[in-house]
Order: structure tokens, then C-alpha cells, then sequence
């Protein structure tokens, strides 16, 4: 499969998109996303330990 030469456009979109990735990555975890993880965390470690290995 031959890929096609990408036109000015198409560099633009492909700049643009990795842009707004990178500042969305950089950004930090909210704390009610950080707040759910630690309940999700202490919820595992209450579990049996048959129900973790299944």
C-alpha cells in the first residue's frame, strides 16, 4: 500500500490535532477523577483475595 503525499491542508489538520492532544496531556487529572481512583483502589484492596486473582 503506497501512501498518498499528504497536501498543505492535511499537514495543517495533522498539526493542529497534535496541538490540542498535547495541551489536553499536559493538563492535570482533575481531583474528582484522582478521588474516584483512590475509591476505586480501596474498594479492589477490601476485596477477597480469590475475587482479585479471578
Amino acid at each position: 500500500m503506497s501512501k498518498k503525499p499528504k497536501n498543505r491542508l492535511d499537514e495543517q489538520i495533522d498539526e493542529n490535532l497534535r496541538r490540542v492532544y498535547q495541551t489536553a496531556a499536559s493538563e492535570p487529572v482533575p481531583d474528582r477523577f484522582t478521588q474516584l481512583l483512590d475509591q476505586l483502589r480501596k474498594a479492589e484492596g477490601d476485596k477477597p483475595n480469590s475475587e482479585a486473582d479471578a
